[in-house]
């Protein structure tokens, strides 16, 4: 067996067996696979397509080049992926809600993305907390607490780790079936036993039609399903950020102010929903309604708050972070409302825009490599439909300097439009699975 023969195959559109398809990924982790076969398996891929059992076989082959968790605890194992967005804190908030509800949440999340935020960015923005922690220290936690949020380990899914490398430089980072061997194939590793996928469609998501967003969500749920993991896909509204602010420091304050039971709002209703989709898909919750009222009561009574505290101290974080929230999270220099410029409804947000705004304030990473400043970014951000007047405040910006705000307000301003008002969105459009 050779990568010339694989890559031969499926040039020619011929089905990969699943030994082949493992010795591949073998070779991407092991180096024996060049960039050059590597870039050609990935270009055919791209370009043909796989059909559901050779992306199954290729999810599990590289899932399986490195290190696949195992655990031994009293109830489901669980997790959530979001394909990502504007204000998506949504695993801050799931997570110990999750923790709550008698199952265990070994979530291993990324930073941000593009025009995207990152959960680790965010959960860095407290400070102390350090997301980077042994293999032995992740499942003392999870054990302890029932939920940690941390960063993958070096070997896990290495094969994952080559490919998408290589997928970067050759321009097929587009391909649905690559994209879904590259998220489950961490997932899965993370040793699951359900997952919900938050697949996000609209201006400031990366799949902008319902129509990319429904076919990417098919093959995960499909995948998933075929590897073993029982899976469910939501599909959900990204055509403005889901919480009202973008950012890092801003988006903890307000998963800080929905954990203590002071706001309510599209996040928290989201992260009910999810959490409530993954207890009923697990088997630990009889309906979905049943499951609601655990995760509300979760909230309400701050025992989800707690949990939540609990995981931050044993990241590195303050003991009191809960209680002195405010007085913990970093805060911007420059906090400025920005106002409307005319009147009527916001029509439109440009997502994409919007997120970019905040990323070139420093929130975000142009380049690899680059400071990301916890305390910039944006709140009170006006929701789709909102009426304005001339002057009413239309978001709050928070800046490192004069000069950055300047910008941003000028960007973050060009990205939302004022105009008739829009028809109303729900927060999510279907389920699949």
């Amino acid at each position: 067996m050779d990568a010339r023969g694989i890559i031969w195959k499926l040039r020619r559109k011929e089905r990969l067996t699943e030994d082949e398809t493992r010795w591949f990924a073998r070779g991407l982790a092991s180096g024996e696979v060049t960039d050059a076969q590597a870039g050609a398996f990935a270009m055919a891929a791209c370009l043909n397509g796989l059909t559901t059992p050779e992306r199954v076989a290729l999810t599990l082959s590289m899932r399986d080049s490195g290190d696949v968790l195992r655990w031994d605890l009293p109830g489901p194992v669980v997790d959530k992926h979001s394909t990502g967005g504007l204000g998506d804190c949504v695993s801050l908030l799931l997570a110990p809600m999750l923790a709550c509800a008698g199952v265990w949440n070994p979530m291993i999340s990324g930073r941000g993305l593009g025009h995207t935020g990152g959960t680790l960015d965010k959960m860095e923005a407290i400070p102390g907390v350090a997301t980077e922690v042994s293999e032995a220290r992740f499942r003392e936690i999870v054990g302890q607490i029932g939920c940690a949020i941390v960063s993958a380990t070096g070997n896990l899914a290495p094969a994952d780790r080559r490919l998408y490398a290589i997928r970067d430089v050759t321009s097929t980072v587009e391909s649905i079936d690559l994209i879904t061997a590259s998220i489950l194939s961490k997932k899965l590793a993370a040793g699951l036993d359900a997952l919900v996928l938050d697949v996000k469609a609209g201006s400031g998501a990366f799949m902008a039609t319902m129509e990319e967003a429904r076919a990417l969500a098919r093959s995960l749920v499909d995948t998933a399903n075929g590897a073993g993991c029982r899976t469910v896909a939501c599909l959900t509204d990204m055509n403005q950020p889901l919480a009202s602010s973008v950012g890092n420091a801003v988006e903890v304050a307000e998963c800080m102010e929905a954990l203590t039971g002071r706001a309510d709002g599209p996040l928290v209703d989201l992260t009910v929903d999810l959490c409530a989709t993954l207890l009923v898909t697990c088997g630990a919750a009889a309906d979905e309604a049943a499951a609601r009222t655990t995760l509300r009561d979760a909230l309400a009574s701050g025992a989800a708050a707690e949990r939540f505290g609990r995981m931050v101290a044993a990241l590195g974080g303050p003991s009191d972070f809960v209680e002195r929230w405010r007085d913990r999270l970093p805060q911007a220099p420059v906090i400025a409302d920005v106002p409307a410029g005319t009147s009527g409804h916001v029509s439109a947000i440009d997502g994409r825009a919007m997120g970019m705004a905040v990323v070139r304030m420093g929130g975000g990473r142009l380049k690899g490599g680059d400071p990301v400043d916890p305390a910039v970014g944006l709140t009170r951000v006006a929701r789709l439909g909102t009426r304005v007047a001339e002057g009413d405040p239309l978001f709050r910006l928070h800046a490192r300097d004069d000069a950055s705000a300047r910008a941003a307000c000028a960007a973050v301003l060009a990205s939302i439009e004022i105009g008739d008002a829009p028809r109303p969105l729900p927060l999510i459009h279907e389920r699949i699975g």
